[in-house]
């Protein structure tokens, strides 16, 4: 049988250029990215695309042995 491990992340896990900069589309892909080459697996995402930024938040699984 499989066994996962789960993670939740959303924007504040996405660093940005500053406090009152928002995160670009290629920030969040960047990060996103990053976790996949870690093993992570998007299961759900809810994204929002604001004036000058995107918000999101997610769950991403991991295969365990």
């Amino acid at each position: 049988m499989n066994k996962f491990i789960y993670k939740i992340i959303d924007t504040r896990d996405v660093e940005s250029a500053g406090l009152f900069k928002g995160r670009k589309r290629e920030d969040v892909e960047d990060y996103l990215s990053s976790l996949g080459a870690q093993g992570w697996e998007l299961v759900n995402v809810d994204f929002r695309e604001l004036e000058g930024g995107l918000e999101f938040a997610g769950v991403m699984k991991k295969q365990v042995s």
